[in-house]
Parts: C-alpha cells; sequence; structure tokens
C-alpha cells in the first residue's frame, strides 16, 4: 500500500520538501511513498484534507501555519508546547501528533560558526520559525532579542530604526527569521545598519533560495561569517522522515 506524506502551507510556487523527498525516494527505491506539497489557503480545510487523503501518514507544516496547526493536534512535544509553534505532523490511529524539527535542523546547522564571543542575538522576525531559533538559543544560553517592523516596548522587541551602533556592537548573531530575501525577491534584505557589521559578526538566513540572499552578500562583504538555511532544511526534512517511520 502506498504511504502519502506532504507539506502545508500558503503559498507554496516552489518547495524543497517535495522535491526533496521524491529524489529521496527514486534515490533509496523507496517505491511506496509519495509526497505532495498541499497549498491551502486556509488553515481551516486541514481536517477536510485529513479526511480526503486516507493514506496520508505525515505532514510537514511551513508558513504560516506552523502556529496555527497547534489547535488541530491531539497531541504534541514538551517543545511545541513551550514554543506554540509546529512543523512536523505524524497521524498515528487517526490523530495528530505534533513535533518541531526546526529546532534540531537550526541548532546542528547553526552550531558549525559558532564561537566563544556570540553570546547575545538579534533575531529578525516574530513568526513560527523564530520560535524554534529562541529555543535552540535558550539551551545554548545564548541571550537574544527580537527585531520587527513593528516595535513593541512592552514585549522588548526592538524596531529596525532601533538597531544603532551600540546594539550592533553587543549583539554579534543576527539570526534572519524572515521570507525577505527569497527567491524571487532576491534584491530585497532585511534593513538592518549592514555598514556596521564587522568579521566578528556571524549572519545566519533560514531562507535558502537564492543560497547566497542579499542579507548574507551584505554581511560577507563587512567580513562577517554566513551561513544560509539549506543544510537546516536537510537536517530538519530527515528528522521528518524518523518521526514519520516510527512504530505506532
Amino acid at each position: 500500500m502506498t504511504k502519502e506524506y506532504g507539506l502545508i502551507g500558503y503559498p507554496l510556487s516552489h518547495s524543497f520538501s517535495q522535491k526533496y523527498f521524491t529524489e529521496k525516494f527514486h534515490r533509496d527505491g523507496i517505491t511506496n511513498a509519495v509526497f505532495e506539497a498541499f497549498a491551502i489557503p486556509s488553515i481551516d480545510y486541514l481536517p477536510h484534507l485529513i479526511e480526503e487523503r486516507q493514506l496520508l501518514k505525515g505532514f510537514a507544516v511551513t508558513i504560516p501555519y506552523k502556529r496555527e496547526v497547534i489547535q488541530y493536534l491531539d497531541y504534541k512535544t514538551p517543545a511545541v508546547e513551550t514554543m506554540n509553534a509546529c512543523n512536523c505532523v505524524c497521524i498515528r490511529h487517526g490523530k495528530l501528533h505534533g513535533y518541531n524539527t526546526d529546532i534540531t535542523g537550526f541548532e546542528k546547522s547553526f552550531i558549525r560558526y559558532l564561537q566563544p564571543h556570540h553570546t547575545k542575538a538579534l533575531i529578525l522576525g516574530t513568526g513560527g520559525a523564530s520560535s524554534a531559533v529562541a529555543f535552540v538559543l535558550d539551551k545554548l544560553h545564548i541571550d537574544y532579542r527580537y527585531v520587527s517592523r513593528h516595535r513593541n516596548e512592552d514585549l522588548q522587541i526592538l524596531g529596525y530604526a532601533d538597531l544603532d551602533e551600540n546594539i550592533m556592537s553587543l549583539y554579534p548573531l543576527i539570526i534572519n527569521c524572515t521570507p525577505v530575501g527569497t527567491a524571487p525577491g532576491i534584491d530585497e534584505a532585511p534593513e538592518i545598519p549592514y555598514q556596521l557589521l564587522t568579521e566578528k559578526h556571524y549572519l545566519f538566513d533560514l531562507v535558502y533560495n537564492p543560497a547566497k540572499t542579499k542579507f548574507l552578500a551584505l554581511g560577507e562583504a563587512q567580513g562577517a561569517a554566513i551561513q544560509n538555511g539549506y543544510d537546516m532544511l536537510i537536517l530538519q526534512a530527515e528528522e521528518n522522515w524518523k518521526l514519520w517511520n516510527q512504530e505506532d
């Protein structure tokens, strides 16, 4: 019997997961599985999707549903509870089990270029992906502040206009959790003061397409270490596959 797996999100004009798993199935000789991208315009459609797809064993979750999918979960890990974000769902006996594999993917990819002086971070964006990043930074005992287009003093969220020389010097880690710079918008970049970056900075972009976003290119030009989100995606995809194939 063919097992179905998939990805939910909206829009899904370029699905890394569908390409990755289709190639994986072919490469590994897996003939009883298919992977599809489900571009659902509202999370309200999820129950209908699951009802229609009786062979669906699990699915990944991407923008903008990493938080919204929580309401449909029957079970969730403590990490998902803590961060209120889920990017991997297993369907077992009709019940939805929620996980967050962005944690594993980000941590393993991120620590490669981490230096002893990288003790404070700016997280650009406040969506579901930023929650996984914050979870990992907490684990690594790295202080962080969120940065958003909308400054919020009550939540201590900085605005981009707040990023002065002092802040940029104090926070050498800058992690882009927004979709800004993703193809086709390759000429866009988060509005940080790139001229204040130095060789002490480390820029991590969760975007993987293009391989070197404008955000990363501008950082590299200032001598900063850079890393894109490609390895993170592969790591979390493999973690998803392990979870989907666990015994019930």
